[in-house]
């Protein structure tokens, strides 16, 4: 069950649960204990794999699609990259992603507003994952209850597109407290959304100190070059890291 809005995977686990808060909380505690454990089982098996894994998260229509569009058709000329696509209903983004080189998997949560561990476990055994460098994850659009669930990523990207608002990361601190990477999109329309990117970058850093943060449109193509070597540099870490921890055995 997910602590915010209360959609959960387990219909039974649900019954009577308005009547009892405390029920409520511990079905909740034992839901996220059970993510975890299988969000570690999935971290073993794509470090295993010398895999970077990433997990984007964003309102929707902040260009989530769309990045990842560029993503893939750029990048995808230098690394070999997968997606893993969910959607309450429709399997549309993954459409669009589709038939740019890189498999594409989609995952329909139906009433869930979220990824799970288990339901990312169960998608990558559709793909090959030795024949891979980076396995994108686009979570369901949603800067809510994605947050409390680890999925087994090692980076977890929020975007925040200018035509949202400065007061996003206010609005949502989980997720931006726990990204490790802020795409600010949408760089191009700023102007016209009157964005204030003083103020909206106070904010990320106020919340997300930890984040680095990176400008973007995915449009026009402006950053996405400071993107991509981001990516690059950081699965370059991830092989020299698997390389030692082997030389080590």
């Amino acid at each position: 069950m997910c602590r915010d809005c209360k959609c959960s995977t387990n219909a039974s686990a649900l019954e009577h649960d308005h009547a009892h808060e405390h029920r409520t909380l511990t079905v909740h505690e034992h839901l996220l204990a059970r993510n975890d454990h299988q969000a570690e089982h999935n971290r073993e098996l794509f470090r295993a794999k010398g895999l970077l894994v990433l997990n984007v998260l964003s309102s929707p229509g902040s260009g989530k699609t769309r990045l990842l569009e560029r993503t893939l058709s750029d990048l995808g000329q230098r690394l070999r990259l997968g997606v893993i696509v969910g959607d309450l209903q429709t399997d549309n983004d993954a459409q669009r992603l589709s038939g740019r080189g890189a498999p594409v998997v989609p995952i329909t949560t139906g009433t869930v507003c979220h990824l799970e561990a288990e339901m990312v476990a169960r998608a990558v055994q559709q793909v090959d994952l030795d024949a891979l460098d980076i396995l994108v994850i686009e979570n369901v659009g949603n800067l809510v209850c994605p947050a409390s669930f680890d999925l087994g990523e090692d980076l977890r990207v929020v975007l925040l597109s200018t035509t949202e608002g400065e007061d996003k990361p206010l609005k949502y601190p989980l997720a931006f407290k726990t990204a490790n990477v802020v795409l600010v999109n949408k760089i191009d329309l700023a102007e016209a959304a009157g964005f204030d990117r003083q103020t909206a970058l106070e904010n990320i850093h106020r919340v997300a100190p930890q984040a680095a943060v990176l400008e973007v449109s995915a449009r026009t193509g402006a950053g996405l070059e400071t993107w991509y070597h981001y990516l690059e540099s950081r699965w370059a870490e991830r092989r020299l890291s698997r390389s030692s921890a082997t030389a080590l055995r």
